[in-house]
């Protein structure tokens, strides 16, 4: 009984030996993912932040920079998981193939959202409007916020935002009012028939000579667009600094309304003129009717 006592003991004291080693590495592989993971964690967050310097002193658009800045922190999250992963012994390979499949799953399930990420980048690499542009997207207009993986955000000009997905903004027109550095003023004002035109055209050319913001080449000029119903169509078309576009085209306006007035040209507004017929319910004329009654020989 002794003996089998005494030669139990050894086993018993190398399980447990063998257990306390399993038990100490299992919590060094914890230590050690927990590490990498931190470390990674801040690694990648140092390095998105110097690549956004780096294309800041580029002079890299600011929508190109957010998407590459996060598009750099993602990958760096992945290089850090597979990474502290691997330090607690799962196996990366069969856990990549199995990502693998389910990302293919779920991209057939969210091929919409796909559809939006794949329009992202193709806004950020062909950049047909830069954050701060004003433009018209989809029958929306306001200026250009942001570019996300899935959304385009306009801030519109009433200071609410318009989120449009990326697919939707591809697919539509894009008018960017801002990318360049001129605009043309188009102001249509009708004149009378009986007005002169030349000197209705002398005004307009005047009034743009007036204005400062008006540039002048290229040179402003007055067009006839047509005789409508009440009055000759013309436009003062004049070239401004972008910017200036939305004032200038108020001050051309009201300054229109001004010295027509003072130069004695008309703006007509649509008349019609309206002739009232009186019938009995014989459909006889009412003068007719009224004839009648006063002189009975005549009815």
């Amino acid at each position: 009984m002794a003996v089998a006592s005494f030669l139990a003991a050894p086993a018993d004291t190398a399980r447990d030996l063998a257990r306390q080693v399993a038990e100490s590495d299992w919590l060094w592989r914890i230590a050690v993912a927990l590490a990498i993971a931190l470390v990674g964690l801040w690694l990648a967050r140092m390095l998105s932040k110097g690549l956004d310097r780096v294309m800041l002193r580029a002079g890299l658009d600011l929508i190109l920079r957010d998407f590459l800045r996060n598009l750099a922190y993602a990958i760096g999250l992945v290089v850090v998981l597979v990474a502290a992963l691997d330090a607690l012994g799962v196996p990366t390979t069969s856990m990549l193939a199995v990502l693998g499949a389910a990302g293919l799953a779920i991209g057939l399930a969210l091929k919409d959202s796909l559809s939006n990420i794949a329009s992202g980048v193709m806004l950020i690499v062909l950049r047909p409007f830069r954050a701060g542009d004003a433009v018209q997207i989809a029958g929306q207009e306001g200026v250009v916020e942001r570019v996300g993986i899935f959304q385009t955000v306009l801030r519109a000009y009433q200071n609410h935002d318009i989120t449009l997905p990326n697919s939707e903004v591809t697919t539509s027109p894009i008018v960017n009012f801002t990318s360049r550095g001129e605009r043309r003023v188009d102001v249509t004002v009708g004149v009378g028939y009986g007005d002169d035109i030349r000197q209705a055209r002398e005004v307009l050319l005047g009034i743009a000579r007036a204005n400062e913001k008006v540039l002048d080449a290229p040179e402003t000029d007055v067009l006839v667009t047509g005789l409508g119903e009440s009055s000759i169509g013309l436009v003062l078309r004049a070239w401004v600094k972008t910017p200036d576009f939305v004032i200038a085209r108020s001050e051309l306006t009201e300054a229109i309304h001004r010295d027509f007035a003072k130069a004695g040209v008309s703006i007509p507004f649509p008349q019609r003129d309206l002739h009232v017929y009186h019938h009995d319910a014989d459909g006889r004329p009412l003068a007719q009717v009224t004839a009648a009654v006063e002189d009975p020989d005549r009815g």
